[in-house]
């Protein structure tokens, strides 16, 4: 027992007691309770949680569907087709195509002394002119000629050409698809020196004389349509010689 009191006072002596622990401890318990209070969560409510996969009944939507009121009543279709295809013109006339008015004028360029009508002339009609220069090109096809290119390009050339002279010339003035057009027509006579190119030679004193007929024939209906058209009197040879030049290229290709 000595010993044991003597390791009692040898021992390391703090200021540590029981009642401190005991306040500690009371300390401790009191800041538990309070923060409990602050931290507290009542689970006795029922939580918000759904069962995941299940889904939750719908109420049924008690509303009304809008439905649209009719404004019109539908006609039948027979009637709405048959008022409507009765008015309308001519699919050819809407295009511009006319074959009485394109029978008209060439019977004008065939016929050089007939009097042309100027209301018909004065129309852009572009159909006729565009078949007399496949038919002039395919007739100097047919004499071993490929010259489509330079139809076309002396045509658009001689067409401006004209076209800016006459606007100088006459009071009215005119457009480029009437002028277009009449010089188109009046290809047509050229169409028959090609096809005589084919069946005989043109370079001799025979087709001199037919060359030199067939442009005057051609400037000479030319200048009959313009002077009737543009209401241009007294002025058909001061006209006719530009188409005359115009028409004489023509004649040089067909010949040589």
């Amino acid at each position: 027992m000595s010993g044991f009191d003597n390791l009692n006072t040898d021992f390391y002596q703090s200021s540590y007691s029981v009642e401190d622990q005991n306040q500690a401890a009371y300390g401790y318990s009191n800041s538990n309770t309070e923060n409990k209070q602050y931290g507290q969560y009542d689970y006795s409510q029922p939580m918000g949680y759904t069962t995941p996969g299940i889904m939750q009944p719908q109420q049924p939507y008690m509303g009304q569907i809008f439905q649209p009121a009719q404004t019109y009543t539908p006609s039948p279709a027979q009637s709405l087709y048959s008022s409507g295809f009765d008015d309308e013109p001519p699919l050819l006339e809407e295009l511009g195509i006319n074959f009485d008015h394109i029978w008209q004028k060439t019977l004008t360029v065939l016929h050089p002394l007939k009097a042309a009508d100027g209301s018909i002339m004065n129309e852009t009609d572009l159909a006729g002119p565009m078949v007399f220069c496949l038919a002039f090109g395919a007739t100097l096809l047919l004499a071993g000629k490929i010259q489509f290119g330079y139809v076309y390009g002396i045509s658009a050339i001689g067409c401006l050409g004209m076209y800016c002279l006459l606007n100088l010339m006459s009071m009215t003035g005119v457009s480029f698809g009437c002028v277009a057009s009449v010089l188109g027509y009046c290809l047509l006579p050229m169409i028959l020196l090609s096809s005589f190119g084919v069946l005989l030679s043109l370079q001799g004193l025979v087709g001199i004389i037919l060359t030199s007929a067939i442009i005057g024939w051609c400037s000479l209906s030319a200048s009959k349509i313009f002077i009737s058209a543009l209401a241009m009197d007294g002025q058909q040879l001061l006209v006719a010689y530009p188409c005359a030049l115009l028409y004489g290229v023509f004649a040089l290709i067909s010949v040589f």
